[in-house]
């Protein structure tokens, strides 16, 4: 079941002009190590989400690397994100 790690805690202005909120979002795998991605999520409309971004060893080390993460990566994320359908 997937978690939500973390929240960016400023919105992230997309190429479309939207503003998003941008979280990190984990779920640990059944070998016990965890994978996480990144949801886009605007005002109004539907979910952008990665592919996964990350994998780590536990939770409090996905939740270490989401803290880190700095505006030019979340660009890239946003540039490989789709609609979660």
């Amino acid at each position: 079941m997937a978690e939500l790690i973390h929240e960016i805690p400023n919105p992230f202005g997309g190429p479309d002009g939207a503003l998003y909120v941008v979280r990190i979002v984990a779920a640990e795998r059944p070998d016990g190590t965890w994978a996480g991605w990144l949801e886009f999520r605007p005002a109004g409309g539907p979910i952008r989400r990665t592919e996964r971004e990350t994998s780590q060893p536990n939770r409090n080390a996905v939740a270490y690397w989401a803290a880190g993460l700095e505006p030019i990566y979340l660009e890239g994320a946003f540039e490989r994100s789709f609609v979660e359908l």
